[in-house]
């Protein structure tokens, strides 16, 4: 299986940026298409970004659409989320998390890490 861990999060203002890395240990990471997750406080969890095993092709939500971008560097075995324009309603815990190629599921998870944007 494949280990993640998340970093990246942070205290930012409305309008700012941040980006999130997630560091992939274990099996091979470009086995697994990847996808970024997020739970604010109250609400389900919900998916952010998902993108292939090759990188070359993604899926945003319309929430983030034109805003955020979410990258792979296979070599590096570490999954990127460039958030811009941040919103307050943006904050969240953002999850990385993988799954089987042969599955729809996401299996493997990261801990998390906060984004809180302020006014």
């Amino acid at each position: 299986q494949v280990q993640l861990v998340e970093s990246g999060g942070g205290l930012v203002q409305a309008g700012g940026s941040l980006r999130l890395s997630c560091a992939a240990s274990g099996r091979t990471f470009s086995n697994y298409p990847m996808g970024w997750f997020r739970q604010a406080p109250g609400k389900e969890r919900e998916v952010v970004a998902l993108i292939n095993r090759s990188g070359g092709s993604t899926n945003y939500a319309a929430s983030v659409e034109g805003r955020f971008t979410i990258s792979r560097d296979n070599a590096k075995n570490t999954l990127y989320l460039q958030m811009n324009s941040l919103k307050l309603e943006d904050t969240a815990v953002y999850y990385c998390a993988a799954r089987d190629e042969i599955s729809v599921a996401y299996k493997y998870w990261g801990q998390g890490t906060q984004v809180t944007v302020s006014s």
